[in-house]
């Protein structure tokens, strides 16, 4: 995987990965942001924007929403989505941030799920108003390894900075966008009641499993190059070599934020 040349935001090549590796989210931040809806479960009508392959997608539809709709623009990552997402009744199509392709005020919650960092934020939030019913809800979140519990992985996520000191973390969802997002969604003359919530959950994986969540990882394969990156996996896979199983526990941050307007 890492010998392909990548771009920033292009998860062409990488949709295998994802949607075998990549962890789900705080089924309990979950909650809290449909209840933030203000209707019952049965009456809410959700877009994904930059959907994936539909892990938080599914985790919407689980719940029994009237709809629920996936918008995707990556072929790739698009095509293993709907295979995913079989007999489960959400809606897939193409779009992007800036550009849905969905109707005006037509949807109760509209959901960014470690997407929103590569949006227009100025574009992408009129685009949200747009398509938002009058009250409801954008939300925008992440769900970060959490290491303060684990020096292991924190030493393996420190390793990224020993082989290249200026890489930014384009995507971890504690950083970058999520830096003064509060205050940027607060200040937006189109959004309101700006929610902040968090929530940990753990997983424990296979070794393998555990490597390929860091071969689903785009910024990093775009910053490290692929020398770099087969080296990081290598030592990841050396710390980790007296293992079966590594236990790593994710952080669901969440913002949600009311339209505003009739």
């Amino acid at each position: 995987m890492a010998t392909q040349t990548l771009k920033h935001g292009d998860f062409t090549g990488l949709a295998g990965n994802y949607s075998k590796y990549r962890p789900d989210y705080c089924a309990s931040v979950l909650s809290a942001l449909l209840a933030l809806v203000g209707k019952p479960i049965p009456e809410i009508e959700a877009a994904d924007i930059g959907a994936g392959t539909g892990i938080w997608t599914r985790m919407l539809a689980a719940r029994g929403l009237r709809r629920v709709v996936a918008v995707e623009p990556n072929e790739d990552m698009r095509r293993h989505g709907i295979a995913d997402s079989t007999g489960t009744g959400i809606e897939w199509q193409a779009g992007s941030g800036e550009a849905t392709g969905l109707p005006a005020s037509a949807f109760d919650q509209l959901s960014m799920a470690s997407s929103f960092h590569w949006v227009d934020i100025d574009r992408g939030l009129a685009e949200f108003h747009r398509v938002l019913r009058p009250g409801g809800r954008f939300v925008a979140l992440w769900n970060p390894r959490f290491l303060d519990n684990s020096p292991e992985l924190l030493d393996i996520e420190a390793h990224l900075s020993r082989l290249r000191p200026d890489i930014r973390r384009v995507s971890s969802g504690r950083s970058g966008i999520t830096e003064g997002l509060t205050d940027r969604l607060s200040r937006s003359a189109l959004f309101d009641d700006v929610v902040y919530l968090e929530g940990r959950h753990s997983i424990e994986m296979p070794v393998e499993h555990y490597l390929g969540v860091w071969r689903s990882v785009n910024d990093l394969q775009v910053q490290l190059g692929p020398a770099k990156f087969e080296a990081f996996l290598g030592y990841c896979a050396d710390r980790l070599k007296d293992r079966d199983t590594v236990r790593a526990e994710y952080l669901t941050r969440a913002w949600s934020a009311r339209r505003t307007g009739g």
